[in-house]
């Protein structure tokens, strides 16, 4: 009777060490915040300061040539240029905005179409309502990095 009695203690104690080890498993897994699993976005993941260039469509001139600086703590430079129009350089300058889910920059104080969709060496020029542009211009509103 008594090896019974050690085979049916040894099973418990086994039983109650590995119902033990889950609980603690399942216990630390809630424990992790939900925001800790969504923070992956242009605005921390990625090295996105820097100068932004390229060549944008324009209705009554060969392009618009466009550079977008983004610098550290939110500020921000943009120059452009009509091409075949004028030689003359605009730029303005402030700080930019990012939206809730850290993709979308808002260059403030500029008139819209004014926002840009951060991504991995290059920004997408967004359109008036701030959606990505499509059809066959969609690949000459991208700005790339320098």
């Amino acid at each position: 009777m008594s090896k019974l009695s050690s085979a049916l203690l040894a099973a418990f104690v086994i039983l109650g060490l590995s119902c033990g080890r889950q609980s603690s498993e399942r216990s630390t897994t809630e424990e992790v915040p939900a925001e800790f699993y969504d923070m992956h976005n242009a605005r921390i993941s990625l090295d996105y300061v820097g100068s932004y260039q390229g060549v944008l469509p324009c209705a009554d001139c060969e392009g618009i040539r466009t550079e977008v600086i983004l610098l550290d703590e939110s500020q921000f430079i943009r120059k452009t240029q009509y091409i075949g129009q004028d030689d003359m350089v605009f730029e303005e300058s402030g700080i930019y905005t990012w939206d809730d889910a850290g993709n979308i920059i808002t260059l403030q104080g500029t008139e819209k179409p004014n926002q840009y969709f951060v991504s991995e060496n290059r920004i997408f020029h967004l359109d008036i309502d701030g959606d990505r542009i499509e059809g066959e211009l969609a690949d000459q509103y991208i700005l790339v990095k320098q």
